[in-house]
């Protein structure tokens, strides 16, 4: 959808039950967008990379940056614009933020289509950009390469997260050293072979869990050895454990 040809601003702001994979095409806004997924799990993708966002973290995109969303499981989907003049606030690039309670409660009742009065919408959303400010940034953020050879290497881990290729044997793929490879990594996206790996690893895990996939077998798939491993990396990037993400789930549902 072009910029120009935007529906008004209250049109975008709302929430709907979404399916497994539902996907929306690259577009922009001329205000920024908040993203919650209630219950769920999304994934919101740039030129800079893409971002994945549980229950306990909101998506922020700024106005005009261009972006896609995909969803995972039955997915409980808020939508809250930010008008451009009040975006100043906030970061100018897309982050995923950490949910408090106060935060998830504005914005759920920001979304509520029964009850909706613009003075009321004021506040909440004060509310909101209030919480945004000292909320820490919390960004399952996996960053996209420009190099081509580090490219080749990314894209042989997407097409396999749980393989234990190590950067020697992928660099052979790719024409370059391991040393080189892993200069590209910390240079172009500001993290070890080994941190990328792992959050790549923990997105598919998301995904794995969302949709009903038992831990175990996730921590197999996903390329960890066992499943305490797992549950500690998982732990470490998510703020929760496996078990606790998918019975917030059920109980969202």
């Amino acid at each position: 959808m072009a910029v120009d040809d935007q529906p008004p601003m209250e049109t975008l702001q709302g929430g709907a039950w979404l399916d497994h994979g539902f996907h929306m095409d690259a577009h922009t806004h001329v205000h920024g967008q908040l993203v919650y997924a209630a219950s769920g799990l999304l994934a919101t993708t740039t030129d800079r990379g893409t971002w994945v966002a549980p229950a306990n973290r909101v998506t922020w995109t700024p106005p005009r940056f261009e972006h896609s969303h995909r969803f995972y499981g039955s997915t409980d989907v808020r939508l809250v614009v930010i008008p451009a003049d009040l975006c100043a606030a906030l970061v100018t690039h897309p982050s995923v933020f950490a949910v408090s309670p106060l935060l998830r409660e504005a914005l759920l009742a920001l979304t509520n289509r029964d009850d909706r009065h613009p003075e009321r919408n004021e506040r909440l959303r004060a509310v909101v950009i209030d919480e945004l400010v000292e909320a820490p940034d919390r960004s399952l953020h996996l960053p996209e390469p420009r190099d081509d050879r580090l490219r080749t290497v990314t894209d042989l881990l997407r097409a396999d997260p749980g393989q234990s290729t190590t950067l020697t044997q992928l660099g052979r793929s790719a024409g370059a050293s391991a040393r080189t490879l892993s200069r590209l990594f910390r240079e172009e996206l500001g993290m070890s072979f080994q941190r990328w790996r792992t959050l790549l690893r923990i997105h598919h895990a998301l995904i794995h869990l969302t949709t009903g996939r038992s831990v175990t077998d996730t921590a197999i798939e996903c390329g960890w050895s066992n499943p305490t491993s797992f549950i500690d990396a998982f732990n470490s990037v998510v703020g929760q454990t496996p078990g606790r993400y998918q019975a917030a789930l059920d109980a969202a549902r």
